[in-house]
């Protein structure tokens, strides 16, 4: 490949690791777990405060165990920082994350968030995850 090749094939790489990322936020905000294998492999393995999953289903369960009594949850990732290798990929992103307790309380919670990618015949999927808790306050009143 040219150099400007080689630009391009980084550039869109790492747009598309940003867009996995974004689409991660999304995928538990929303519940979309029929997406789950546009973001992860079905090898995927996750660690977390609450435990570790692997594979498809034990995501989806973990998911579900962590975040199934909030009323609502609201991830906004942010600070990524990309490592790319071949068909391999770190990525490392800050989460804060607001979970809804219910109309009145909710709580906030901080981590730093390690992707592990890499890339499939239907592009770059994660392969595992671990997040790291930095902060988690206890239920807070809502001022609006």
């Amino acid at each position: 490949m040219t150099s400007t090749e080689t630009l391009i094939r980084d550039l869109a790489d790492r747009a598309e690791l940003t867009d996995l990322v974004a689409r991660h936020s999304l995928w538990i905000d929303e519940g979309s777990f029929d997406e789950t294998d546009r973001l992860f492999t079905e090898d995927v393995v996750v660690t977390s405060p609450r435990g570790q999953a692997s594979g498809i289903e034990a995501l989806i369960g973990l998911v579900h165990a962590g975040h199934g009594t909030y009323a609502g949850t609201l991830h906004n990732k942010c600070n990524l920082v990309i490592d790319l290798d071949g068909d391999t990929a770190t990525v490392r992103a800050h989460d804060i994350a607001v979970f809804v307790i219910d109309d009145k309380t909710e709580a906030v919670a901080a981590g730093i968030h390690r992707y592990r990618a890499r890339r499939t015949e239907n592009g770059w999927r994660f392969n595992g995850l671990e997040i790291n808790a930095v902060a988690l306050t206890e239920a807070l009143g809502r001022a609006l």
